[in-house]
Order: structure tokens, then sequence, then C-alpha cells
């Protein structure tokens, strides 16, 4: 099993993709975590992370690889892919609930677009990862359902699971061994986060005369974060930032409908949903509205 495990981990970074080891049958990542680091040898500068810790380099994989059968993660930014993953329902989902595979063609057809011939893979759960070499001029994000239900894409800040790798619901295994191909220029075109605009700030400054400096500055920070955000983490870092901006709304440094503007657009273009994100935003900042009195004037 090592031996099989180890071929597929080369094979992998021969291609120029960056591995890392995942838990033996399992889709998680085998390395420490930041409060568990010991602070040596990768992490003798600072704990690093398993996409900063992804190698191509053919003696560290067989070490890694020469104990346990890990399976085998594929760190997508540093490997300059964009993969997009056509995933199936849920077991209790409704039976005629369609899958990924099956929205994806019909995004192809609604855009005029043949389905892509690339590297293909067959997932553990019968869905389907689609390979494509990322784009130079844009560092493409994960996102979560932006093209459609049950479509979800891999990029700088996520990983998927190589083929030969093996867990209880089956293994990963290729489909289509060609090379990867470019991205297509209308599907990039889907994905390209939206920016949070400079205006947003200059609205803000217009539409507040009591705006200060340092409520603009934490404006521009906390969105910023919610723009950055991993996935797992962007749902709690966009509570979070609207939590922290909700006083400012409170003291009337900053008009409600400006923040919440930025946060929504900053939500979605980290891969949220346009209804997710709403909710998230109301939550937040009513709860920070109402733990943080307005200011008495002096």
């Amino acid at each position: 099993m090592n031996n099989h495990l180890l071929y597929a981990a080369l094979s992998a970074a021969e291609r120029g993709w960056s591995v890392f080891p995942l838990r033996p049958g399992d889709k998680r990542p085998a390395l420490h975590g930041e409060e568990q680091c010991p602070q040596i040898r990768d992490c003798a500068g600072g704990h690093r992370k398993w996409e900063e810790r992804a190698t191509m380099d053919p003696d560290r994989i067989r070490r890694a690889w020469a104990d346990r059968p890990f399976n085998i993660g594929i760190a997508t930014g540093p490997s300059r892919l964009l993969v997009v993953d056509l995933d199936r329902p849920k077991l209790k989902s409704n039976a005629d609930t369609p899958d990924g595979v099956t929205t994806f063609k019909a995004l192809c057809e609604r855009a005029g677009q043949p389905v892509p011939d690339t590297y293909r893979v067959r997932t553990a759960s019968g869905g389907e990862h689609l390979y494509f070499t990322a784009p130079d001029a844009t560092r493409l994000i994960n996102s979560a359902g932006k093209l459609g239900r049950l479509i979800d894409t891999r990029a700088w800040g996520g990983y998927v699971v190589a083929p030969g790798s093996l867990t209880p619901a089956g293994a990963y295994t290729v489909l289509d061994n060609q090379a990867p191909v470019p991205l297509p220029e209308w599907l990039h075109a889907l994905l390209v986060p939206r920016r949070v605009s400079a205006p947003t700030r200059a609205a803000a400054a217009r539409r507040s005369v009591r705006a200060d400096r340092y409520a603009l500055r934490a404006l521009d920070l906390e969105t910023a974060s919610v723009h950055n955000a991993v996935q797992g983490e962007r749902n709690a870092t966009l509570l979070s930032a609207a939590r922290a901006l909700g006083r400012f709304i409170a003291w009337g440094d900053l008009p409600r409908n400006v923040v919440e503007e930025a946060l929504q657009q900053a939500g979605e273009a980290a891969g949220l949903s346009t209804r997710a994100c709403a909710a998230t935003i109301r939550s937040g900042l009513n709860w920070s509205i109402a733990h943080n009195p307005q200011r008495r004037a002096a």
C-alpha cells in the first residue's frame, strides 16, 4: 500500500504538482496544526501550513511516505491549478436533485461552450474533478457554488485529493490522463473575484460627515480580511468583521448601508452565497450594535 501511494505522490510531483500527506484513508491533512507546532525543521522559522509545506521534491516525498500509507493532497495554488469539483447530492437529498456533472453540462450549454476536455478524476463519492492550468495574470481563490449547485472550485487556499488515494467511500481514479488544459476564458470570467471597489471608501466618506480616518481604515482592513478568507473560515471571518464594524454604526461613524454593501461584496468575492452573506452580516451587525451603545456627547 505504501508503494502504491508513494508512486502516486511521485507521479503527481512529476507533473509539476505540489503534494502533501493526508491522513491514511482520509481527506484531512496529516500535518500538525499551529498549536502543536514544534518549531523545528520546516517550521524552524515559524509554523508553516500545508499549502506552504507542499512539495515536488522526490526525496522529501519518499521520506514522508516511507512508513505510513498516507493519502495524497495536491495543493492547487502552488501547483498552478484550478480544479472544478463536481459533487454528488447527499444521500438525504431529493431524488430529482441534479449532480454537479449535470449542472456543469447545463452551464456549458447556456454559455454556448462544449464541456472542456481535460485531465479528469473520479472522486470516491462518484463525482468528478476537472483539472485546469490556472491563468498567470489572476490569483484565483476557492469558490463554493459560484458556478452552480454542487460545483466548487479549488485554487489558492485549497487542495484536492489526488488519484491513487483511498477512502472508506472508495478510490480516486483517473478518467482522462491527458495534460490539464488552460482554464477556458469564459469560466475564468465567472470566477474572477469581485473586488471591493475603491469607491466604497469614498462613498462612506461622502455619506457620513462623522466618518473619521480610524473608522474608514477599519472598514478597509475588515473587508480585506473577508475577501482573502480561505474555505472553512469564510463565514466566521465575515461574522467577526461584521461584529467589529457594527460598533462604528452604533457610534455614528459609519452608515449601516455602507458597511453592509462593503461586507456583502467581500463575502461574495470570497465565495459565499448572496443569501449566506446577508444573513451573517445582519446577525453580526445587530449583535454589535446591541452591545455597543451610542457614545454620549461630551
